[in-house]
């Protein structure tokens, strides 16, 4: 079973996506802010994060650079509202960035691509 980490402050959101990965199949940890996202992937490797970039405490680029910084080579999938292109979610070192409000069978397609990419 692959493992999800959703780093999303926003609960009702966070509870959207993990019902909707745990029903696709999916194992999910659930954190509020880009401190527990960074200790979280100390402890544990994730076969996909999303990651939002309002977060608390640190904000999503400051947490992907960290990752990325670690030599975590999780795939990483930027979900923001925020007027954040895609290309300087590339550059920064996601692999995908998904743009609130989104369907959520388009947020799934793009975590089973990064998924399947990775294994």
């Amino acid at each position: 079973m692959n493992r999800i980490l959703i780093v999303e402050d926003e609960q009702k959101i966070a509870i959207f996506i993990e019902k909707g990965l745990q029903k696709s199949g999916f194992s999910t940890t659930t954190v509020a802010n880009g401190e527990q996202a960074l200790q979280v992937t100390q402890r544990d490797t994730y076969d996909a994060i999303l990651l939002d970039i309002g977060l608390p405490f640190k904000d999503g680029w400051t947490v992907l650079k960290e990752l990325r910084d670690q030599g975590d080579v999780s795939p990483v999938i930027l979900v923001t509202a925020l007027d954040a292109s895609r290309k300087a979610a590339l550059l920064a070192g996601a692999n995908d960035c998904v743009f609130k409000p989104f369907r959520f069978q388009d947020l799934l397609a793009a975590i089973q691509k990064q998924v399947k990419q990775a294994n």
